[in-house]
């Protein structure tokens, strides 16, 4: 049971990071850059934390900026306010973001040429072989440790745990919780849940401040992540850009 709990706790945290530090705030918002050594030790942490579920970084991060620049109007590829689920609303963000990966759609930001991309291992990411391998690792876990069926029950999260971690912040940052900020959009912080989400669920602060790295603004809000860049510019592993410490 403690080899379960650990392996899921690992698992959800190492995904939640990478999303979070390299999804989001480097290939989307640039916040720091980095060399090209750190972009793809980076981006091959994110393959192998994110597993069955990868994200290729450069759709992800478009989808994520038309999320910004369409915040819960018609246009938005994942407001909860536009869907009657989560469920709908998740598999509505999944075609748009094959749309992305496709190449079908391109979002129109200058950000978009400079978005990391690893074509070879994007490639492999987002085979279906790799897929199953990565869930039959997951489930041989179980196999070899789970004490009882009931277990089996975290596995689905696990097989999906990038966009399990996106819905939950989009649809729950977006409906319910506090704001900072009176904003245009529904964005909210929520606070509560931020402990499962490193930052994340400061959504409200995050519409208002795009650019700014520690996502926490009050005094009893604590970015998870933030302390993690710190050092990592401090030890020159990245580089933090001025408006991002605004």
């Amino acid at each position: 049971m403690i080899v379960i709990i650990s392996f899921f706790i690992i698992h959800w945290y190492l995904s939640a990071f990478a999303q979070s530090f390299f999804l989001h705030r480097y290939a989307a918002h640039r916040m720091f850059s980095m060399s090209p050594f750190w972009e793809k030790f980076f981006y091959l942490f994110t393959f192998v934390t994110q597993g069955s579920s990868f994200l290729h970084p450069k759709s992800y991060a478009q989808l994520h900026l038309e999320h910004h620049k369409h915040s819960d109007t018609e246009e938005d590829p994942h407001s909860p306010n536009l869907f009657t689920d989560v469920f709908s609303m998740m598999w509505h963000t999944k075609r748009i973001y094959f749309e992305y990966r496709e190449g079908k759609r391109q979002a129109p930001s200058s950000f978009v040429a400079n978005m990391p991309v690893w074509p070879t291992l994007d490639r492999v990411g987002d085979s279906w072989l790799t897929r199953v391998v990565f869930c039959a690792a997951y489930t041989s876990i179980y196999v070899i440790f789970a004490p009882s069926l009931w277990w089996y029950l975290l596995l689905p999260i696990q097989f999906l745990i990038g966009p399990v971690h996106g819905a939950f912040i989009n649809w729950c940052g977006h409906k319910y919780g506090y704001r900072n900020f009176d904003l245009d959009d529904q964005s909210k912080n929520t606070f509560a849940w931020d402990l499962f989400f490193m930052g994340e669920c400061f959504q409200n602060n995050h519409h208002q401040h795009p650019n700014r790295v520690n996502f926490a603004v009050r005094w009893f809000e604590y970015d998870m992540v933030y302390p993690v860049i710190w050092l990592f510019n401090r030890l020159n592993i990245i580089s933090l850009k001025p408006k991002a410490t605004g």
